[in-house]
């Protein structure tokens, strides 16, 4: 077994943070998600795999995509693929629009502005759709490669973008549907998989404080049981299994839908063969089950809302339709964290020196509007009169002016840095400019915690009071 995590030595990028105070003793249940939760995938190999598996699809069809390749930091998790007009975005927690890519070129500051000054991204229509997911990231890269060959005139039968990215996202379907990219997996786990051997005692630790562990997951059984076993068993103690740590695991579950419909329950009967049994009254005991819905859950455990946490990686199928829905307590592992948080801290000095510059830009900016109100009376002839004449006060405003003209060209050298740190293309994931990026939104307004792995619940325990941060508003004190 391995050592825990010392909770007082916890790395930023590995601790769990809090948006709504969650005290983890009053929590009976706790439901994971599987796919990037409790197992974490190496991002650039399983799309790059899944990418190949679309692209000889559109082969198929007759496209020419023979020449195009997977572009690992072409798009994140986060931003929002407009599909009229074939532009993929980032935007911030209002909706406004702050950097653009038409199809893989990036937008200037003008056509992105005529294109979004009056309108902010709605995820309510269905134009738009957000990257919930790092599954995105391979029909999202070759979207946008398709939009280029588009303009290019590459695709005359193809009536717009839509249509293009309809087909892209069939084509993924028709991947999973195939089970051809779970087999080459299944196979050769240990090159898909980033295994944590800390997340079984993460595990460990809640069963033992008196934790229903469930385990949920859209994935087919055969899939689930390959994994499981391959990620968590060597990590256990004696003879226990990873099946030893669930109560139920209920696999084909079909979310969002299992949290939102009554959906019909199987329970596995022969796992080895497949056989299914309907289980018309619902969950009769722990054991593994096919399908079924959240209702059912908690008639099974006895509980409902806050009395059970959920935990996955998908912001909308895993957390905010828990949270809307049932007013379960939510957990959002989001891996990207920890490149991001280590390249905020590694970036910390230079972010110092920009904040003295602001401040100091600030003091002058202030000035320059104090004199220019002097300038004015003193021209006009009205109210209390500057001591200075109005030539000298002309004088230090052109000074004034000069200064910070001077102030700009060092502050926007790293404001540019600040803007592309965690990624040349689209900047820091939880951040839009210098407001909160419209993924930062959905994590608050869904997700009672996030953190980047399920092993961080080491360094909280299972009796940690996670309490938030106090809520601050422009006039609040720094």
């Amino acid at each position: 077994m391995p050592e825990p995590c010392d909770p007082t030595a916890a790395p930023p990028e590995r601790r769990v943070y809090a948006n709504r105070t969650l005290n983890l003793r009053s929590i009976a249940a706790i439901g994971y998600d599987m796919d990037y939760t409790l197992l974490h995938y190496r991002v650039e190999h399983w799309e790059r795999k899944a990418y190949e598996h679309i692209r000889r699809h559109l082969l198929d069809d007759g496209w020419p995509v023979e020449d195009l390749s997977f572009e690992p930091d072409l798009v994140t998790r986060g931003l929002i693929i407009d599909t009229e007009l074939g532009n993929i975005v980032k935007a911030n927690r209002f909706g406004y629009v702050m950097r653009a890519a038409h199809g893989t070129r990036p937008m200037d500051f003008e056509d992105q502005r005529d294109q979004y000054r009056l309108m902010p991204i709605d995820l309510a229509d269905d134009r738009f759709v957000f990257l919930n997911t790092l599954f995105a990231l391979s029909g999202s890269c070759l979207f946008a490669q398709l939009v280029d060959l588009y303009d290019d005139q590459a695709f005359p039968a193809i009536p717009g973008y839509r249509a293009l990215f309809r087909r892209v996202i069939g084509h993924l379907d028709q991947t999973h549907v195939e089970g051809t990219l779970k087999s080459e997996i299944m196979a050769d786990p240990d090159s898909f998989l980033e295994i944590d051997p800390e997340a079984p005692l993460a595990l460990l630790d809640q069963l033992h404080a008196g934790k229903r562990l469930m385990l949920i997951s859209n994935a087919e059984w055969v899939y689930v049981q390959r994994m499981m076993s391959h990620a968590f068993d060597r990590w256990l103690p004696g003879s226990m299994t990873w099946n030893d740590l669930f109560e139920i695991v209920i696999v084909g579950s079909r979310k969002p839908d299992f949290f939102s419909s009554r959906l019909p329950l199987f329970s596995i009967v022969d796992p080895v063969r497949g056989l299914l049994e309907p289980e018309p009254q619902g969950i009769p005991g722990p054991g593994w089950y096919v399908g079924g819905d959240a209702t059912c859950v908690e008639r099974y455990l006895g509980l409902s809302g806050s009395e059970i946490l959920y935990v996955g990686d998908h912001v909308f199928a895993d957390v905010r339709m828990s949270k809307s829905l049932l007013r379960w307590r939510t957990g959002l592992i989001l891996r990207e964290l920890e490149n991001e948080i280590a390249s905020l801290e590694a970036f910390r000095p230079r972010e110092q020196e920009l904040a003295s510059m602001m401040a100091r830009k600030q003091q002058l900016e202030e000035q320059q509007c104090r004199l220019r109100l002097e300038l004015q009376r003193a021209t006009l002839d009205y109210g209390p009169q500057p001591r200075q004449t109005a030539a000298e006060i002309q004088h230090e405003l052109a000074a004034l002016k000069e200064q910070i003209m001077e102030l700009d060209e060092r502050i926007a050298t790293i404001a540019r840095e600040a803007a592309d740190v965690g990624s040349p293309h689209w900047g820091p994931l939880l951040r839009a400019g210098n407001d909160k990026s419209h993924l930062a939104r959905q994590v608050e307004a869904s997700a009672d915690i996030y953190t980047s792995r399920v092993s961080n619940f080491l360094t909280t325990t299972p009796f940690a009071y996670l309490r938030s941060s106090r809520g601050s508003m422009p006039h609040d004190p720094p």
